[in-house]
């Protein structure tokens, strides 16, 4: 039984894979074939043989603009929406409100960026517009559920002392719960803003603007020269991004 049972999981591995060729329909003989392995030799070459034209790197330009703008005014939109829906979903003012937020906290990150993107197309246009709400919706749900758990495990001895000493409710948090939760709202947020970078280059691939319409215009029209420059520039524009976000991160955060 011991043999039988150590190649059972290989065996079943092999099947599987000779069955899903045979569903798929994959000829793996042209796949594998001289013609085949020509072809996508000639691709790549194509491919990485980038276009360094000066009206295309004009245009990468612009689109790489488009493409940060709308990473960072989706992911501030986000930082403000979260931080709203945020407080009542820490028990700030109530069961039922708890409740609530937490519901539309959970809906607005369970659907996912292109599919916000897709909706906020046939809403706003075609455009930075759709992909700019698409980041800031789906993003508003992630921070706003970071956001509720840390507010749920800062004190409120400070808080409650300005409280006790005549301060207001928005007084005693600002001064009392915000600075402490200040460095937190800024590290979830710069991350987010990384992987926004990221998703707003793909939203372009349901018209939502920036170098991803590019690149998808691009592969479409089998430019592989441009398409490449694109993805060089998107490469370049992301080590950038997280390069600033962790100074900033060691400068606000941590420092």
């Amino acid at each position: 039984m011991k043999p039988l049972a150590r190649y059972a999981l290989p065996l079943l591995l092999l099947v599987a894979v000779i069955a899903s060729f045979i569903y798929l329909q994959l000829e793996a003989s042209a796949l594998l074939s001289r013609e085949g392995a020509a072809q996508m030799a000639e691709y790549a070459i194509a491919f990485f043989s980038p276009d360094l034209s000066t009206p295309h790197l004009r245009a990468i330009a612009y689109g790489a603009m488009e493409t940060l703008a709308m990473s960072a005014i989706g992911t501030l939109l986000a930082a403000a929406l979260g931080l709203m829906l945020a407080l009542p979903a820490a028990g700030r003012f109530g069961r039922v409100a708890k409740v609530a937020s937490r519901f539309l906290l959970n809906a607005l990150r369970a659907i996912p960026e292109l599919v916000w993107a897709a909706l906020m197309v046939l809403a706003a246009g075609l455009g930075p517009n759709a992909g700019t709400l698409a980041l800031a919706l789906h993003t508003a749900g992630v921070l706003g559920r970071l956001f509720a758990e840390a507010l749920e495990n800062t004190p409120n001895a400070p808080s409650e002392a300005l409280r006790m000493a005549g301060c207001g409710r928005v007084s005693a948090f600002c001064y009392g719960t915000l600075p402490t939760l200040w460095p937190q709202i800024m590290a979830y947020t710069l991350y987010r803003w990384e992987n926004n970078i990221r998703m707003a280059s793909v939203l372009g691939f349901v018209g939502a603007g920036g170098l991803g319409q590019m690149l998808y215009m691009s592969l479409s029209l089998f430019q592989q020269a441009q398409a490449s420059t694109i993805i060089l520039a998107m490469l370049l524009m992301v080590l950038l991004v997280d390069a600033l976000s962790g100074w900033a991160r060691q400068r606000w955060v941590r420092g």
